[in-house]
């Protein structure tokens, strides 16, 4: 009888009409990056999730951006590890680390890079510009908060900038004083090839490249889609972040589980449900769409549906230095038959159905 907003609720169904096995209070495990502060400025835009706008996300913060052609985000550092994943077009990624050695690469969709903590590092638009997420291993992180470097020059006296590159202070008359405005992403020339941007180190270049091409790796696959992992085994460089790229066809489920950390999700593509037990009777169940950000808390079993009749693709972050999940099938599976059935009471055909190895994904057998 009262006012409703309509178009949200049927973004939620599942809040609107709980499924018959939600109890409980669990926090809310959901926030969209559609109802985020955009920060706009000449060379792009940026907006985050952290523990500010998701409190229970307090390992990770994300931040979804934009380049333009030829748009810089500007050369910086910052406490966390950032760790980024391209969305749409390319971009040109440089850093160095504490020796002096160089890097410098092109990324395009499916493509994703690990910048250390500390470590200072720059982004740039290639021809079509470039949206990404990154995700940084501290949920309070903020990127409003990042080691700027014109930020550096501007709170820096001009007599000590001179002392320290050994030049006249007058070559620091025209650099940027209102920082807040006039960088952090700008405009800029698209960038010609990489050979020419290749600066020579004495040190040489970076024994550990800081770029992985996800794509590349051979999925492990399922009967109801596959998934991608990346971890420290397979990139060096993500030491804080594992990662999973989560690919579910239409009517299968990422198989229920749980994970020793907690964890952080974007998702990507399609139209998806999670349900998540949090013990003591507890369960809620959220609804997910394309540039929605997830949740789970470690310890706490839950799986992920696709409703839709395109795939559901979507990311999978913890702060650990090794992806790593329990499955509820797998334990049941090398479980005592007997003491399985003491528990469930269920037929012989669905104890022979148990698995021994791990589902990931699983397909329906309607």
């Amino acid at each position: 009888m009262g006012p409703r907003n309509v178009p949200l609720e049927r973004e939620n169904p599942d809040l609107l009409a709980s499924p018959y096995t939600d109890s409980g209070t669990i926090p809310n495990l959901k926030f969209s990056f559609a109802t985020a502060r955009n920060r706009l400025i000449t060379g792009g835009w940026a907006r985050e999730v952290t523990v500010r706008e998701l409190p229970v996300a307090t390992e990770l913060a994300g931040v979804n951006m934009r380049l333009k052609p030829g748009g810089i985000r500007e050369m910086h550092w910052h406490k966390e590890a950032e760790w980024g994943f391209v969305l749409a077009g390319r971009c040109r990624i440089t850093a160095i680390d504490e020796l002096g050695r160089s890097f410098v690469d092109d990324v395009g969709a499916g493509d994703l890079w690990n910048f250390p903590s500390v470590i200072p590092h720059s982004i740039q638009g290639l021809e079509q510009g470039v949206e990404f997420l990154l995700v940084f291993d501290n949920g309070s992180f903020s990127e409003n908060e990042t080691f700027l470097l014109t930020d550096l020059f501007a709170h820096t006296p001009r007599d000590v900038l001179a002392k320290n590159f050994g030049v006249a202070e007058a070559a620091f008359a025209h650099i940027p004083v209102d920082v807040e405005h006039e960088r952090y992403i700008f405009a800029g020339q698209v960038p010609g090839p990489i050979a020419a941007d290749v600066v020579q180190s004495g040190g040489g270049i970076v024994p550990h490249t800081f770029s992985h091409h996800m794509m590349a790796q051979e999925p492990i696959r399922a009967p109801g889609g596959w998934v991608r992992i990346t971890d420290s085994t397979n990139f060096p460089a993500a030491s804080t972040i594992a990662a999973a790229l989560v690919n579910i066809e239409p009517g299968a489920m990422r198989e229920i589980h749980w994970h020793v950390t907690d964890e952080w999700q974007y998702y990507i593509a399609g139209r998806g449900r999670m349900t998540v037990f949090a013990s003591g009777g507890k369960a809620r169940t959220f609804n997910f769409q394309a540039g929605d950000v997830g949740a789970v808390p470690h310890g706490m079993s839950h799986y992920v549906e696709n409703l839709g009749d395109e795939p559901l693709r979507y990311l999978e972050m913890f702060r650990a230095n090794r992806f790593m999940d329990v499955s509820l099938n797998q334990w049941m599976g090398l479980t005592p038959p007997e003491l399985v059935q003491a528990h469930l009471n269920l037929d012989a055909q669905t104890m022979a159905a148990l698995r021994k190895d791990k589902p990931i994904i699983v397909a329906s057998r309607r």
